[in-house]
């Protein structure tokens, strides 16, 4: 049945593919010469050169969609795969028409028409894969088009990886049972053990299985090979769920070096054009910040120096990127002695802040001259927040994967200060956010976490920063 339905959605996807490919391809050449937004200096080419090289323009469309995987459908396959499979299809698609254009000297060639027709395949195809996955993940969602599956392993990953499937409804594959050897091992769920590994054939006969996740830990990777083995003449998909995230701390990424699968544990997602791009947005936007708040950061100066002694601005050593010191600008919010005694952690009701300071604190108001240590590149808008030498030497000692949060640039607010851990709350759980932010950074990410900074600003009452 499973073959049946990816057969179904690849002819689906290829037709709507296809579909997408000839309007945008038609639409092209009406919107660039007859729509009246664009000059033709070169005249109008006539409407049948275009008619006769669509069906090249489909041939073509078709080899360039194979060959960037467009047709790799599968039950667990994301959206952000599908939008990049498509964008690598498209722009292969119209490099060979460009290609061949050129080759035949074609009198219709039109850079405008080009990238029009560009434009309009990628927004038309992945429009209809939108629409498609999402008629068919309702469809799954209700009971309808399922698959089985067995996992293979009782212990932690296995349970997670049984959790994970029956939240992920939309795909459609239902877990079974557990695949165990040792019989001391028990689930300790609702699902049975259905067998060991040497019975898997016959347990794929026996419930109709699809899937089988391999979830075993580190210490018995040796039996991975015998599910291999036990599953060698059957035509189920096999996956291997890797025991790794707690060892690796920031990303996971497979790459291939001569036929050798390397598996990245510990690499930093800002790397390349993402370090670009994040300081392109810390630099636009900071200078946006300060000159928006200006008059804000203006008053705030005034009130600080008028209602206690002391310099307007503090500034304390913080640890950044890789665990480099620098100078971080907050408004003064405690008395000029309140570190005599030496550092300490913020306390509810510390006596060594002052009236204003209170207020400062528990609005994130005396974090705002920090944007200029964004604008120098001490710090980025969005990473996790940093933390003073004495503690972070501390933290370090007694929190596995501490220094992992080093790995970028300390940022103003994070994804643990928008998710409530902040100030005096769990160091734990604030690391753990930390690392999932460092994880899964992307630039959209980094937007989603300053609107809902701004968003608790104006309206949580939740408060943990004293």
């Amino acid at each position: 049945m499973i073959r049946r339905v990816s057969q179904t959605l690849v002819a689906w996807f290829l037709c709507g593919d296809l579909v997408c490919t000839s309007v945008a391809w038609l639409a092209s050449y009406s919107i660039r010469f007859h729509s009246g937004w664009f000059s033709a200096p070169r005249g109008v080419p006539e409407w049948e050169l275009y008619l006769r090289s669509w069906p090249l323009v489909l041939l073509l469309g078709m080899i360039a969609f194979r060959l960037a995987g467009m047709y790799e459908v599968h039950r667990l396959r994301r959206f952000r795969e599908e939008v990049l499979a498509v964008g690598k299809g498209v722009a292969l698609m119209t490099l060979f028409v460009v290609a061949t254009s050129f080759a035949r000297h074609a009198h219709y060639e039109s850079r405008g028409a080009m990238v029009l027709f560009a434009i309009g395949a990628l927004g038309g195809i992945v429009v209809v894969r939108r629409l498609s996955w999402t008629a068919v993940r309702a469809v799954r969602s209700r009971g309808m088009n399922q698959s089985h599956a067995v996992i293979v392993g009782t212990g932690r990953l296995a349970r997670r990886t049984e959790r994970i499937l029956r939240a992920l409804n939309w795909s459609g594959i239902q877990p079974v049972g557990y695949v165990e050897d040792e019989p001391h091992r028990t689930a300790g769920t609702n699902l049975p053990v259905v067998g060991c590994i040497t019975e898997l054939p016959q347990l794929v006969v026996r419930h109709h299985i699809e899937h089988v996740f391999v979830a075993l830990p580190l210490n018995r990777y040796a039996d991975a090979r015998r599910v291999f083995t036990a599953l060698s003449q059957t035509w189920v998909d096999v996956r291997l769920i890797a025991d790794l995230p707690a060892m690796a701390g920031l990303t996971f990424t497979t790459t291939q070096i001569h036929g050798l699968t390397v598996i990245g544990l510990r690499e930093n997602p800002h790397y390349g054009l993402n370090i670009v791009i994040k300081r392109l947005m810390d630099i636009t936007l900071s200078i946006i910040a300060i000159v928006l708040l200006a008059p804000l950061m203006a008053v705030i100066a005034v009130l600080v120096k008028a209602t206690s002694p002391g310099p307007i601005l503090y500034r304390q050593e913080r640890c950044g990127l890789n665990g480099q010191p620098f100078m971080m600008l907050k408004f003064r919010t405690m008395r000029v002695d309140a570190e005599a005694q030496g550092p300490q952690m913020t306390a509810k009701n510390d006596s060594r802040r002052t009236r204003l300071g209170v207020f400062l604190r528990a609005t994130n108001l005396d974090e705002l001259p920090q944007l200029f240590n964004v604008l120098w590149g001490d710090m980025s808008l969005v990473g996790p927040r940093p933390e003073r030498p004495v503690f972070v030497h501390k933290f370090a000692k007694s929190i596995p994967n501490y220094n992992a949060r080093h790995a970028v640039k300390a940022g103003i607010t994070g994804w643990a200060q928008v998710n409530g851990w902040r100030g005096n709350s769990s160091l734990r759980k604030r690391i753990q956010f930390d690392l999932y932010y460092i994880s899964h950074w992307n630039p959209l990410f980094d937007l989603r976490i300053l609107f809902l900074t701004i968003w608790r600003m104006l309206f949580s009452k939740q408060k943990h920063a004293y």
